[in-house]
């Protein structure tokens, strides 16, 4: 017996040492951080009603497992998302709290490339993910997505020439876009003009996200002009309430979050390149709202 109490709670303190990272592998096929939970808590449960000592490889069957569940989430979260109001965007991801119990995060895994893996069909988004991006090999993607490793090796490729068609162009200096971020909250907050178009791309588009729950544009919007009016107009709305702009962590980039009375408003996550701002991810429904608060 104590054999047995030992050996459970060996594997529960194996399980707690990987959670994060496989977290962070079904959140970056889900883009849903409380549903990136579900799956791994669904797949502990699975694994405690599994004769788990036959299992060579636990962490293995883990990802495998996480992986499959995940797949089967994004099939059906797909016709909701169809039918969602406005834009979809990824539930953000901040670096906040215990980092025992932060998601871990491949750095490509920011909110413009998840943007983009939306885009992809499940099967596609899985092998690119899992992949390229959690290094598994193909052998172990076809046991998830049920093809063959050359199938699997067709839908990364093809997954990886439609990212590379579409991602946004992105700063890979963490400094550099840390500055720009700090630059853009001050114009903001000072309802500055001048300074927000000096700081936006001549491309530059803006999407958010409020789920039909709070106030948002419906439509991307394009161009600079739009975009920094809309801006200002989202921080006058808030003045007269003490709106406050802090900096954080967004998916692994510097981002911002908008406080009002000390509640979480919205989110902010930007894509940077040449010293300006390509794309404004803004999160303001607050069901993806609900787990930073």
């Amino acid at each position: 017996m104590n054999g047995d109490v030992a050996a459970a709670e060996a594997l529960a303190a194996e399980f707690e040492a990987i959670r994060p990272r496989l977290v962070g592998v079904a959140y970056g096929l889900l883009g849903s951080l409380g549903e990136a939970e579900d799956v791994v808590q669904e797949a502990w449960l699975r694994l405690c009603r599994t004769a788990y000592a036959d299992i060579e490889d636990v962490t293995g069957w883990l990802v495998v497992t996480v992986s499959r569940l995940a797949l089967d989430v994004l099939r059906s979260a797909r016709v909701r998302r169809e039918e969602y109001v406005g834009p979809w965007l990824p539930e953000p991801v901040l670096e906040d709290g215990d980092p025992a119990d932060r998601v871990t995060l491949d750095e490509s895994m920011s909110m413009a490339m998840l943007v983009v893996l939306e885009s992809l069909s499940p099967a596609e988004r899985t092998a690119f993910v899992l992949h390229d991006v959690f290094g598994l090999t193909f052998a172990e993607v076809g046991q998830v997505v049920g093809r063959t490793p050359a199938a699997c090796r067709q839908l990364a490729a093809r997954a990886r020439g439609h990212v590379r068609g579409r991602a946004p162009r992105f700063a890979v200096d963490q400094d550099e876009h840390r500055k720009v971020v700090d630059a853009f909250a001050g114009a903001c907050a000072g309802e500055d003009l001048r300074a927000l178009l000096s700081l936006l791309d001549p491309d530059v588009v803006l999407r958010s996200d409020g789920g039909g729950l709070a106030k948002a544009a419906r439509r991307p919007l394009h161009g600079p002009d739009r975009v920094s009016r809309f801006l200002v107009g989202v921080v006058r709305r808030y003045t007269s309430r003490q709106l406050v702009l802090a900096p954080t962590s967004v998916n692994g980039w510097a981002g911002l979050c908008g406080t009002r009375d000390g509640r979480l408003k919205f989110v902010i996550g930007l894509a940077v390149a040449d010293g300006r701002i390509t794309e404004i991810y803004m999160v303001t429904n607050p069901e993806k709202l609900g787990n930073l608060t």
